[in-house]
Order: C-alpha cells, then structure tokens, then sequence
C-alpha cells in the first residue's frame, strides 16, 4: 500500500483538524493510501517526520495555517526530501491554499488531493528561507508573530486586525533600498509585500499574481500623509486595482535586493524571516502541490 506522510498542526485554527482525522483517514484508505502521522508539537523537532521516508511515500499531507506549510516546506528543503506536498486549510491564515483553491471542508480537500496530479509551482525564497506565499517588512508585518495562540483560537483571523490596529500609533517612516531588474527605489516606505501567491489576511492584494510564472509580486507602499495612507489601504482591501495609484509601487520580479538599517522584524507566512540585507528570488517550479483546482489559470 502507498503511504502519505500526515503532518498536522493540533493548534491550528479552531482545533479543526482533531475532529476530522477519521475522514482523512477514510478518504485516503479507499484510495488505496496508508497514513501514517505526525503530530506537530514543542516536543519534537518536525525533521522528525521524515525519518521513515522512503519510495513508499507518495506525498506529504500538511494540516495547518500558512506558518505550518511554511515549516514543513523549509524541512523539507533543509533534508533535500524532494515530494510532492498537499494542504488541507485548517489554520487561522490560509491564503496560500485559498489561492489555489483547496476548499476548507475536509473531506472535499482531501477528494480534490487524491484525485489530482501535482503540479510544479514556484516557490519563494528569502536568503537561505523559503516561503510558499508572501514575505514582507514594515508596518504590521510582525503582527503575527505577535498574535497569542488562544487570541487566534478564540477569534480567528479578527485577532490579526485587533493586534494590526494596536500598532497604528507607531506608525513611522521606514527608510529602505530595493533594486530589482524591473525597478528601483531608494526612499521611505511603511510596508512592502513579496508575493508569491495572492492573499494576505484573506484579502487579494496581488491581484496580477500566477503560481507558474517565474515571477514574485511586489507592492510598496510608500510614506506619506497618513491620511493618503489610509485611503491606499481601503482601497487595497476594496480589491481596487492598483495600477497609476499615488504612494504604491506595484511590479513583477524573479529576483529583488532588499537593504534597509532600520531595527525591523522580516515576515514569511506569519513567520520570523531573515535580517536584512535580503535577497528574494521566486524559484520556478521550486515545488509540487497536489489538488489545484482545475480551473485555477497556471
């Protein structure tokens, strides 16, 4: 029998997964599939997980948020385990899955895996860190590293806009350099985001995005009159187009700089990143995904 690596994250979400692990299991049985799991906890490494790997696994199964994919994937290339990876959405954030639209009902996620084909998508990089959806800096970019794990669990995603309004009063300029093929800019920012995927908080910010392109999406939001500032931000949440828009520099690249000697925190999917200098790349085709819906443009 074929074996798929379960890997999940007990904390994730609203506990999601706990009552479901009969399902995953059931689907997976009748597809001829045994799970064998591994349970996310301060206790064990996650390498652990792939101790037993070998050709009998078909793939990596991940339960979790977007920090959780994150993790595993970061393992993953850390061990050279080159396999292909599925995610079932059960964290507070799942942007990345959303983008390639695995569905939250866990049995309908686990159907669309086991009938599908992986498909090789790209992959960020941060320095030696990898990341499947976005990395950023500046205004809000630590929120959820700041988030408490029971404020998430009792609130959801509501908890990362409480704590991001908490830091509306250290709102300051940030000076930055960013050097990229396509573009240049050497002044002062509040945020910049690297996308390789759509979402971030559950809003399509990089809206021109593509999973198979060999580019990352990156947005700047530049400094400026705070109230320009918040009429930028409603109109990114809007869904707004961004094009020609005043304090917001929106362009493709495979590969940006990144300098800045400000003491500020990096982000990648919700996790620590790396200290500056950074040296983003978008890797095409850095990984396989199971489940993509048929109808998401590649």
């Amino acid at each position: 029998m074929n074996k798929v690596k379960f890997i999940y994250n007990p904390y994730s979400g609203e506990n999601t997964i706990i009552s479901n692990i009969d399902k995953v299991i059931m689907i997976h049985q009748k597809y001829g599939y045994e799970i064998v799991p591994f349970r996310i906890s301060f206790e064990f490494d996650i390498k652990k997980a792939f101790e037993d790997i070998d050709e009998t696994y078909k793939y990596i199964l991940i339960a979790g948020g977007d920090g959780t994919v994150d993790n595993v994937v970061n393992c993953m290339k850390r061990l050279n385990i080159d396999m292909p990876i599925a995610i079932l959405p059960v964290g507070t954030a799942n942007d990345f899955a959303k983008f390639i639209g695995m569905p939250q009902n866990i049995k309908k996620a686990c159907q669309q895996i086991v009938n599908s084909v992986p498909k090789k998508l790209d992959l960020g990089k941060v320095n030696d860190k990898y990341f499947i959806n976005v990395a950023s800096t500046g205004l809000f970019t630590d929120v959820s590293q700041k988030t408490d794990v029971n404020l998430k669990n009792t609130m959801g995603k509501l908890a990362y806009y409480v704590k991001g309004l908490e830091q509306l009063p250290n709102l300051r300029k940030i000076k930055v350099k960013v050097k990229s093929e396509n573009a240049i800019f050497d002044g002062d920012m509040y945020l910049m985001l690297i996308f390789n995927g759509q979402m971030a908080g559950n809003f399509k910010f990089a809206y021109k995005a593509q999973i198979q392109d060999g580019l990352l999406d990156v947005i700047i939001i530049k400094a400026g009159m705070i109230k320009d500032i918040i009429s930028l931000f409603i109109k990114m949440l809007r869904g707004d187009h961004l094009e020609d828009t005043s304090g917001l520099i929106y362009f493709k690249s495979n590969k940006i700089e990144v300098y800045c000697d400000e003491d500020i925190v990096t982000d990648i999917d919700g996790e620590r990143g790396p200290d500056f200098p950074l040296v983003i790349e978008c890797i095409k085709g850095g990984i396989e995904v199971l489940g993509l819906k048929d109808e998401i443009k590649l």
